[in-house]
């Protein structure tokens, strides 16, 4: 039976309950939880004692205006240009469909009128959250238009768990118990950036905080999780107040380039959306509600093999010519991969990073014959073929730039700083984006290509345009995110078969818009072993398995340089989509047929690997840390099990194998490992696990077990 003033949105597993507030014109949470949750007194209720402050900024509100919320921070700030800033509405009614939700809000005095809107992802649980504001009779200014806020009930510091880094060491899982004040995070660099990702996820730490569960338990500690990604390419923050009342209430949204946004009479400005999710197990449970979200976003490419790739940048630098291509694209043939990438350096001006971007036509001195034919000679190998660019770049130098300086972002008056030695395009004018497909199409059409890599490596400093009227308020931001996305949907539509990789200087731009267009992304540049580790342990929290392209390379260590095996190298990345980067020319035949074993295994593990649950089993910092993949369709489980820590001295000392703690199998069940004709049960291998015992020359496993 349906309350008036209250909604309740029905996703997989679980239920998000929406009413309207009986203390004034706004929409506040009710529940949010497992399927039933919002039958009974709501969690979120309150005393409606406000001795200093509001009601409104009390009250667990959906989105609120500054001018109702004046105090405890708003999600919209707007005002009438020279006007005085707040916003005052009513409710102006609701428009419930089949897991959807609007409601709309007026203010008739400044003219502006803001929906609400809710829909949940079928199949998931997870609900988008956005907002539509429009103008209904003069100009306005928006200094601030988040998307959504989320509200979590907790009875003590509420334990936030973020993703945090720089380049070359993107997605730390990082914690932080947050009983009073505030926390922030974003990026203003025109991507979501190296140093956060756009995700956070929130706990009830209870009176004493979240405590780490040991051993296999890294992932999942700490009862139900709520979490939280804004779909955004460009500039963002995420903001978290632990409010007064014991109510965690967390904004997100875009951040206007010039500090403000202009709306002109009888415009709609959508913000971007903010995926909200939730799983009573954890961070691991939640991971998996993640993980189904982007197999949803994939559509049907998520049913598309993702092939080995192999990637010559590691091997050859800008020394890039037609004879030395090929022979890493036999040796690579020849241990099983399935796809040639050459990266930077293949085109005119090129010899370094000082040159060449813009200007893209492959360099006829490095492919004497033609670069069809040398596309076609990869091909002949049974290969794939890819292709690097940076579309959004332009070096100084260039053909372009000389043709095209307005093209750049820049300041009048003022020095064009460079940023590996390299310029950024203004992506949000329609010419640009014009030129950009252009490109695209010219590459895609005359040469065989199926993978296209999509780079960007500098931030836009200098961001102006040339041209504009000076007294335009730009959003330059939101335009240049909307050019790169109209350049990847018009990828998407136009060479529907070409896979596509997104990349900015390593994990720079990991975000939904991203991965909903992308068949991969491409989480950091470091590829070391147990760097890689622990980006990938954290990436794994936020992004799936199909997305996250991994690499095997003889790169040392930059923050843990204990050396690890080949074998290490390649279970750590056929936890993802698994690639070569290595110098095969450097290898030892011994290498290369060890090298092809594992190509063989993963190529037979893979669907498990890109569509089964996943669970984290233990951290990077335990002395065993492993991935488990479960299959229920075929009913194998693999596990990528890696030594990361001491030796226990045995088998020259008394000491017991390590075990990993495997989770979700089933208890009565029988699982045979057909590599040691081992059977467990399910009971042993919750209980007491996997049984491991790593030496200096064995320090990493992968497990296949099948249901019997």
């Amino acid at each position: 039976m349906t309350t008036p003033g209250r909604w309740t949105l029905r996703a997989e597993n679980s239920s998000y309950t929406v009413r309207l507030s009986p203390d004034g014109p706004w929409a506040e949470l009710e529940a949010w939880g497992p399927t039933g949750v919002e039958d009974g007194p709501s969690a979120l209720d309150w005393s409606r004692r406000t001795h200093f402050i509001t009601p409104a900024d009390a009250a667990p509100a959906e989105y609120l205006p500054y001018g109702l919320r004046p105090f405890t921070g708003s999600e919209l700030i707007a005002a009438r240009p020279g006007g005085e800033r707040g916003t005052w509405w009513d409710f102006d009614g609701a428009e419930e469909g089949d897991g959807s939700l609007r409601l709309a809000f007026t203010d008739p005095v400044l003219g502006l009128r803001t929906v609400l809107r809710y829909e949940v992802v079928p199949g998931t649980d997870v609900i988008l959250r956005w907002t539509e504001l429009t103008a209904t009779t003069g100009e306005l200014r928006l200094a601030r238009l988040d998307s959504a806020a989320v509200n979590i009930p907790v009875t003590g510091a509420a334990r936030l768990t973020y993703l945090t880094g720089q380049w070359s060491q993107e997605f730390q899982r990082t914690q932080l118990d947050l009983a009073r004040g505030t926390f922030t995070m974003g990026s203003l660099q025109g991507v979501p950036g190296h140093a956060y990702a756009p995700w956070l996820a929130i706990q009830d730490g209870g009176r004493g905080g979240v405590g780490e569960a040991g051993g296999a338990g890294g992932a999942g500690e700490g009862g139900p999780a709520y979490g939280i990604a804004l779909e955004w390419s460009g500039n963002w923050h995420i903001t978290a107040e632990a409010e007064p009342g014991g109510l965690v209430r967390v904004r997100a949204g875009r951040v206007p380039h010039e500090g403000a946004v202009s709306l002109a009479p009888g415009e709609t400005l959508t913000t971007p959306r903010l995926a909200c999710a939730v799983s009573p197990d954890g961070l691991d449970g939640l991971s998996r509600v993640w993980h189904r979200y982007e197999r949803r976003l994939s559509g049907e490419r998520l049913h598309r093999p993702r092939k080995v790739l192999y990637n010559s940048w590691e091997a050859t630098g800008f020394d890039v010519d037609a004879a030395g291509q090929l022979e890493l694209a036999t040796l690579a043939a020849e241990i099983g991969a399935e796809l040639f990438v050459v990266d930077d350096g293949w085109f005119t001006g090129r010899g370094d990073d000082t040159g060449g971007l813009g200007d893209w036509y492959p360099d006829p001195a490095a492919f004497p014959q033609g670069f069809g034919r040398f596309v076609d000679d990869i091909r002949g190998l049974g290969l794939d073929f890819g292709l690097w660019v940076e579309p959004e770049a332009v070096s100084p130098g260039s053909r372009l730039y000389a043709e095209h300086p307005e093209w750049a972002y820049r300041i009048e008056g003022r020095p064009a700083r460079l940023v590996r030695n390299q310029l950024l395009l203004d992506l949000g004018r329609p010419d640009v984006q014009d030129f950009v497909i252009g490109t695209l199409d010219r590459l895609l059409t005359t040469y065989d290509i199926g993978y296209l890599k999509w780079d960007m490596n500098r931030p836009p400093t200098e961001r102006g345009r040339p041209d504009a009227a000076y007294d335009v308020l730009l959003d330059l931001d939101a335009e240049h995110v909307g050019g790169y996305l109209r350049v990847l949907d018009h990828l998407r539509a136009t060479h529907p078969d070409v896979t596509i990789e997104g990349c900015a200087g390593g994990g720079g731009r990991v975000e939904h818009a991203t991965i909903a267009r992308t068949d991969v992304v491409w989480p950091s540049d470091n590829t070391a072993p147990l760097d890689r580790l622990s980006i990938q342990y954290g990436f794994l929290h936020a992004h799936a398995p199909h997305v996250m392209s991994s690499w095997v390379t003889d790169a040392p260590g930059v923050f843990d340089p204990r050396p690890r095996s080949l074998a290490f190298r390649f279970v750590n990345a056929l936890c993802g989509v698994l690639g070569i980067g290595a110098d095969l020319r450097a290898w030892t035949p011994q290498q290369r047929a060890e090298a092809a074993r594992w190509i063989a295994r993963y190529k037979d593990v893979r669907e498990v690997i890109h569509h089964g649950d996943v669970h984290l089993l233990g951290t990077p910092e335990d002395p065993s840390f492993g991935v488990q993949y479960d299959d229920p369709r075929s009913g194998r489980t693999v596990v990528a099990a890696l030594g990361t820590g001491r030796l226990d001295g045995a088998p020259l000392l008394p000491g017991r194998p390590d075990r990993l703690r495997l989770r979700g199998l089933d208890p009565r069940a029988r699982y045979r490992d057909a590599g040691s004709d081992t059977t467990y049960s399910g009971a042993h291998l919750l209980h007491y696990g996997l049984p491991f015992t790593w030496s200096d020359g064995h320090d990493a496993e992968l497990v296949v077990l099948t249901r019997r």
